[in-house]
């Protein structure tokens, strides 16, 4: 049974959603870690990790996979993150034309 999202009451109350790069460009601060560095390290051009972590790309299963063997990670959570942002993007950009474009299949067989 679906539920539902509770969500602030004005969209001026909902902060933007968090894109990976920004955890990325966390984690190698907190490493003291360059973005050329990494690139070099998880065998990437550099300009893959840099347009991550500015937000204009989104992490590929690739890079997710190289990620997790580099950090320690699992690949899944990298993929999470990602995931995660694309939907909120997705919701704040479509979700009220959706819920007034789509009405809910009948459960009644």
């Amino acid at each position: 049974m679906p539920t539902k999202s509770k969500s602030p009451s004005t969209t001026a109350e909902k902060l933007p959603p968090v894109h990976p790069g920004d955890i990325l460009k966390e984690t190698l601060d907190d490493l003291q870690m360059s973005m050329n560095q990494l690139a070099q390290e998880i065998r990437v051009p550099a300009n893959r990790i840099s347009s991550i972590v500015a937000g204009q790309r989104a992490i590929t299963a690739e890079t997710a996979l190289r990620l997790a063997r580099y950090f320690g990670t699992t690949p899944q959570y990298w993929i999470n993150l990602q995931a995660h942002y694309d939907l909120e993007t997705a919701r704040d950009r479509w979700e009220q034309r959706v819920v007034s474009e789509v009405q809910p299949r009948s459960s009644a067989a």
